[in-house]
Order: C-alpha cells, then structure tokens, then sequence
C-alpha cells in the first residue's frame, strides 16, 4: 500500500505543480497577450488542438511509451507553452499551444490508466474490490490536485503587485470597462495595463521553473507499470479507441445526446467568457492586472466548495433543482454584467460576480457528469467522448470570436446559449420522466466514474 500510494502522490503533486503553472497563465492570456487577441486565440488553439489530440494520441503513446514517459513527455508539452510566453508573438503561442493541445489528452489519459492499473493490482493483492481502491486513488488525486488554481492565481498576483501603482485609472478608460469594452481604448490604455517585462519574465521564470519541477518528480520518482500488467490491457484498448472513436458519431443517432449538445457546450461558453473576456474587460481594465489573479482564485474556491456541496444535495434535491439554479445564478450574472459599469470604488463586485459565477459552473460540472452517467449507462464511452468533444467545441468558438466580438455581443451569446440549453434539458428531462428511477448502485457507480472521466487540460 505505501508503495502504490507513494506513486499516487508523486503524479498528484506533479499535476500539481504543472497546472499551478498553466491553470494561472491561461487566465492571463488575454490580458497579458492583448493584442490583436493574440491571448484568447491561442486558448482557442489549445482547446482545437485536444480535440484532435484526445481523437488519436492516448493509446498510442501509451502502448509505445509507457504511462510514466506518456506523462513525462506531455508535461514538456505545458513547459513548452510556458517557454513560448517569454516572446509572445504569433509564431511563438500558436506552435507551443498547439503542441500543449496535443500533449493535453494523451497526459490526463496515461494519468487516469496509471491510477486505475494501480488499483486493480493492489486490490488483487490485498483482496479488496478493484473500485474502492481505484476511488480512492482518485480522490487523494483531486484532493491535492484542485488547489492548483489557488496557487497559480495567488503566484501571479503576488508578482504583479510589486510594480509601483501609476496612479488612479482615468474616467476615460473606465468608460470603455465592462460590456462597453469593444476594443475602442485597447491600444491608447495599453501601457497602463500591462506590467513590466521584468516582472512578467519573474512570473514566466517561476511558472516555468513550477513545470520543470514536475517533469523531475515523475521521471525520477515515479515507478513505471510493468509491462505484463500495462500489456493485458493492450488489445482491450486497442479495440475500444478505434471502437469508440466511430462509436462517439454513432452515438449522436440517440435524440437525448443531441439534445445535451447544447448544455455540454454551455460549459465551454460559460468557462470561456470568465477566464477571457471577464478577467480583461472588467477586472485588467478597472483594477489592473494584479487583481486577476486574487479574483480568479475567489472562483476556484467557490467552485471546489459548491462542487462537494452540491454533489452531496442533489441526492436531496435531484438534478432538475440543482440545474434551475444554476440557470438562475448565470441568467442573473449575464444580465448584471450587462447593466453593470465597473468602477474600483465598487471593489466588493468585482469578487462577487466569480463566486457567483463558480457555483454555477459547479452545479453544471456535477450534474452535466451526472446526467450523462444516468442517461447513457450502456454506452459511458461513447457518451462522455461526446461530452469532451463538445465542451471543447465550446471552447474554441468563445475563444475563437473573443478577438473581434464587443463584450456586450458576447454576453448575448452566452445568454442564448444558456437558454437554448436549458430548452433542450428540460425536453430530455420531459422524455425520461415516465422511466423508472436509477437504483442506488448505479448512483453510486455513476458518481464514481465522473470522477475518471470528467479530466481537463
């Protein structure tokens, strides 16, 4: 058991310390990388590229490589995206996010096989069942790995606010904050917004560093699988990736999975306006750009806390209740967005808006998860492929249009989609409200296997 949990540990503060470098930096992309949208276009990038990477790359360089160097290598893949902010430039971001996209699925799927593979094995030996031993595994795992996002965004905040203030930001500029934002008062506020180079190299050296550090903790801590376990699982999964891979297009014949489209791909829209377009438009252009950081760590916080709580209320509530209000909290935050001018006399508001906007964010994750598991029990691999597929493509399109759309436009957006989705739920909630109930186990089975399932870059 200390050995197996030793390894689990050694991939837990890897992953760790890596996104504790990516998760911060990628909520900086568009205030730092501003111009010519060049910040939200190579998140939109990296999230095209894992879409094709997740498609093609995990079982093969699982089976070639191992685990251990699958995950060594894809995390190289972050240090590069790290490296490629020192000089941002088109050639530099769109290579190295491409290069981060592709490295993205083949790391959290080797992560996920290693974990499971351990498991099993330790539970063979020790006589218990294969799930309790691999749901722990997990757990110890997103325990330790969900505080990423409070260390990243704490990193960046403490470096920025070393550079001396420039006094307070003009009437001017704040009259273009918000959904007025439409990069009217981009180039003329510019030198006001971004820190120095040297503190940006500060914060690139240590987050790169932070990379560095993880690449050293797998390769030389981490024991690879042997190749009698890891090669009893070959074939099945040779088979289930080119299986799958047409099984995720077969699937969308069942009317329910195009009807969750939407919502799958709300939470691309949703997660993609707060770290591009909120953390530039409100809180860079009226605090400045050392507040992103303590804000976006107000949101991981919320989200991690709703998301324990929520998971635990739905069994009370279920899952139509828990939906309507985080419909409700999102509908309310869009159209406070709207009508709200920020202004840092109004400090409190600026924290506000995450913390609502990550308990949302929290009930659609557990039970987006949740539906998905309860609806199609019988086809869990080809349905949550759709779900990565789509949340993705959500991704990519609000990253995509940040770069020419007003923010007030992008907030319209957000808000058809939150009501298109909510249209097509409550239509599969109509056409499964005569089937019998799901029984306890396969509650249970359902909010275990999220857990595997639902990963990100």
């Amino acid at each position: 058991m200390e050995r197996n949990l030793k390894n689990v540990l050694v991939i837990a503060f890897g992953f760790l310390l890596l996104f504790t470098a990516y998760g911060g930096l990628q909520n900086l992309q568009s205030s730092l990388n501003d111009e010519e949208g060049l910040g939200v276009a190579t998140l939109s990038v990296v999230y095209g590229a894992l879409i094709l990477s997740s498609m093609f790359l995990p079982p093969i360089l699982i089976k070639k490589f191992g685990c251990k160097w699958t995950i060594t290598a894809s995390m190289c893949c972050y240090i590069a995206f790290s490296l490629g902010n020192f000089y941002a430039s088109w050639y530099t971001l769109i290579p190295t996010s491409i290069i981060l996209g592709l490295g993205g699925a083949p790391l959290w799927s080797a992560k996920c096989t290693y974990l499971t593979i351990s498991g099993n094995v330790y539970a063979q030996k020790a006589g218990k069942l294969g799930k309790d031993v691999i749901n722990q595994y997990f757990g110890i795992f997103f325990l330790i790995f969900q505080s990423s996002g409070v260390w990243g965004n704490l990193i960046s905040s403490l470096v920025f606010q070393q550079e001396q203030t420039k006094g307070e930001i003009p009437e001017e500029q704040l009259m273009h904050c918000g959904a007025s934002d439409c990069f009217i008062s981009n180039t003329s506020t510019n030198s006001t917004k971004r820190p120095t180079n040297e503190l940006i190299y500060t914060l690139l050296g240590i987050y790169t560093g932070s990379g560095i550090l993880a690449v050293l903790l797998v390769a030389v801590f981490l024991e690879q699988i042997p190749n009698d376990q890891l090669e009893s699982t070959d074939e099945k999964e040779k088979a289930s990736f080119w299986t799958n891979f047409l099984a995720t297009f077969r699937h969308l014949k069942d009317k329910r999975q195009c009807l969750l489209i939407p919502l799958t791909m709300y939470s691309g829209f949703e997660q993609g306006f707060l770290s591009g377009d909120y953390t530039k438009s409100y809180v860079t252009c009226a605090l400045g750009i050392q507040y992103v950081g303590y804000v976006m760590i107000c949101f991981s916080a919320t989200n991690s806390i709703s998301s324990m709580l929520f998971g635990k209320l739905s069994q009370y509530t279920g899952r139509i209740a828990l939906f309507v209000l985080g419909a409700i909290i999102h509908f309310s935050c869009i159209i406070s967005l709207l009508l709200w001018k920020p202004h840092p006399s109004q400090m409190p508001v600026f924290f506000i808006f995450p913390a609502l906007w990550g308990m949302a964010d929290a009930v659609l994750q557990t039970q987006t998860n949740a539906i998905y598991g309860v609806l199609f029990v019988k086809n869990k691999e080809a349905a949550f492929a759709n779900y990565r597929l789509w949340e993705s493509l959500g991704f990519v399109i609000a990253f995509g249009y940040s770069t020419f759309l007003c923010v007030d436009v992008k907030l319209y957006i957000v808000l058809a989609v939150l009501i298109l989705s909510m249209v097509t739920y409550g239509i599969v909630e109509y056409l499964e409200r005569g089937k019998p109930s799901e029984t306890i186990a396969e509650k249970k089975q359902s909010q275990t296997e999220e857990k595997f399932i639902q990963t990100k870059i």
